[in-house]
């Protein structure tokens, strides 16, 4: 079959605006190719002649009429065979799973589109069995069904009995996630890339942090956002004179993968990958039209601010998340970073949560619609958080920073105010249940780089009445994890690292002469955040900490060689060191000697 040019009808008025590239249709998907490809399509498109057939990959060398090359252990379609294997055997229990995350989940977090998703899934269970309609089965959209029963076993048992039943419940969630992440390296090789391919990568990347595998799912979130950008996605649906319906779709998937990039990146301290020059999407607006079909959609106003849609929480997510991106780009690169660009940046984020309307303020929110509204709730405490989080992560550096003027003072205030709110917040996280849980902690801000934070400080000063305080709260934060249900190994790890700092605080000591603490290797988590209550006390005490002269940054350079090679040791409040792998305890104590050793300087 030839395949023709995406949208032809839109090439004039495309290239008047500039050139953004081409959209072809290849492999039953929109492909996308930029202004520098001059490929066989490009080509036929300029001498207005027919584009020719492009291969179909693998699926076109094997026949579905041939049983062979399903037996094949070594063929295509073996994959899909195993693939299929992995589902329950009864159909009963995945419609159960699949629809307790349809009605638990999805209408907090935007991941599939119900009507489509439920037809796929009709379609998919009314094909023949057997070898002959094998190769009928669409791998994208199977990988985003394995991602969804991961997501339903959870929530189909969101307060287990015992241990054993937890540990049942969570392997069984895990077997569906690696089956979806085998279907979506898998998937490319059959078809183009889909929407549902790229929903796929966002809920495996978002399964990755609920389980705290936070290094991971920068792999994921940047495999995800590749296959959107191959699909155009990264140009606005407006360029490709798509409908209304489907550029709003786009706009919201789009929005969810530049979050997770630019938050994941500052979270670790790796590069983000999506670079803003080379998108033209404009943000999701205040209109709701999933369950409108596209004739219909073209006609319907957009919202004022007051009847807020879920669009809402994706377009201000979006806004903070470039914000964030300023922040790892200016504060977090290569050079160091003058004081009066963090003061600068902070202003930003300050505008941001100025500007959040009256159910989304962060003191005294208006919850007058919540009952009709429920997504409020969950979206409200999701955008406190990533708040939180990016100014904790901003001011970080200089929190413990010495200054005869208190010139550090404000990041000092903030850093502190922020992190007890965030801590309160994951207290209450603990007294809710699964199903309430993953409706708003899907993302890097849900880390414990609060908890640290606050730890540090207590260790940094451990006779002050402030730290007695944050003591006192670590040590229940502790218990709670560890009386939760749903602890795993990096939890767990976690914990250990909170109690290490409590430890090092109740027994203030000159550390050994220990070596000097090493440069921060090359992360392999984040900054982990989870929550305890923090008292009044701690805020009102707030004052600043100071450091020897001698802790200043020295080139951040140097924090790029191998440790063996490094010129110095990396010190807290510079900016390119980051919290090292939560389960590297010795580390830790290197971290936490070295602060203790600034104090007994003093």
């Amino acid at each position: 079959m030839v395949v023709n040019v995406w949208l032809p009808e839109a090439d004039r008025e495309m290239s008047s605006r500039g050139p953004v590239g081409s959209l072809f249709k290849s492999r039953d998907a929109p492909s996308f190719f930029g202004s520098s490809y001059f490929g066989p399509q490009a080509a036929a498109k300029v001498i207005q002649a027919p584009a020719p057939e492009l291969s179909v990959g693998i699926y076109g060398k094997a026949e579905a009429s041939s049983a062979h090359s399903f037996r094949d252990e070594g063929g295509p379609f073996s994959q899909i065979w195993d693939l299929l294997g992995l589902l329950p055997r009864k159909r009963s229990t995945v419609d159960r799973l699949t629809e307790c995350f349809l009605q638990e989940l999805n209408w907090a977090i935007d991941a599939v589109h119900p009507a489509s998703f439920r037809a796929n899934y009709e379609s998919f269970w009314s094909r023949k069995f057997g070898f002959d309609d094998l190769a009928t089965v669409d791998l994208r959209w199977l990988a985003l069904l394995f991602i969804v029963l991961a997501y339903g076993v959870l929530l189909d048992c969101p307060k287990p009995q015992n241990q054993e039943i937890q540990r049942e419940v969570h392997d069984t969630s895990l077997r569906f996630y690696w089956a979806a992440r085998r279907a979506i390296v898998i998937a490319p090789t059959f078809y183009g890339e889909s929407t549902d391919l790229v929903r796929a990568g966002v809920l495996v990347t978002r399964y990755l942090i609920y389980s705290r595998r936070v290094p991971e799912s920068w792999l994921t979130t940047s495999f995800a956002m590749r296959m959107a950008q191959a699909q155009g996605i990264h140009i606005d649906g407006e360029r490709w004179r798509l409908s209304r319906k489907e550029t709003e779709t786009r706009r919201r998937l789009w929005s969810h993968l530049y979050v997770l990039d630019k938050t994941i990146a500052l979270a670790l301290g790796r590069p983000f990958a999506i670079v803003d020059q080379q998108c033209l999407v404009q943000q999701a607006t205040n209109v709701w039209l999933d369950d409108l079909d596209d004739q219909t959609a073209e006609s319907v106003p957009e919202q004022p601010i007051a009847e807020p849609t879920l669009s809402i929480c994706n377009r201000l997510a979006h806004q903070l998340a470039i914000i964030v991106g300023k922040v790892q780009e200016e504060c977090f690169g290569l050079y160091p970073v003058s004081y009066e660009t963090v003061l600068s940046l902070d202003a930003e984020i300050s505008g941001w949560e100025s500007s959040l309307p009256s159910f989304f303020r962060l003191e005294n929110p208006d919850r007058s619609k919540d009952d009709s509204l429920p997504f409020l709730r969950w979206n409200r405490l999701h955008l406190h958080s990533l708040y939180h989080f990016a100014r904790v992560t901003l001011h970080r550096p200089f929190l413990l920073r010495q200054s005869i003027t208190n010139r550090y003072q404000h990041s000092h205030d903030v850093c502190i105010a922020s992190a007890c709110a965030d801590l309160d917040m994951r207290l209450k996280y603990f007294s809710q249940p699964l199903t309430d849980r993953l409706k708003w902690t899907l993302g890097p801000h849900h880390l414990f780089n609060s908890a640290l934070v606050l730890g540090i400080i207590a260790v940094r000063d451990p006779s002050s009445r402030r730290s007695q305080a944050i003591l006192e709260d670590l040590t229940a934060y502790c218990e709670l994890q560890r009386r939760d249900s749903w602890l795993n190994e990096f939890a767990l790890a976690e914990v250990k690292i909170v109690e290490l700092c409590i430890k090092k605080a109740k027994h203030p000591q000159q550390p050994h002469d220990s070596a000097p603490l090493h440069p921060a290797r090359a992360p392999q988590s984040s900054n982990y955040t989870a929550g305890v209550h923090a008292s009044a006390a701690v805020v009102e005490e707030a004052r600043p900490l100071g450091v020897p002269a001698s802790a200043e940054p020295s080139s951040q350079l140097n924090l790029a060689v191998p440790p063996s090679t490094a010129l110095g040791p990396a010190s807290w409040d510079d900016p390119a060191f980051f919290f090292p792998e939560a389960s590297d305890l010795l580390q830790w104590e290197q971290v936490l000697d070295s602060i203790m050793q600034d104090q007994v300087a003093e």
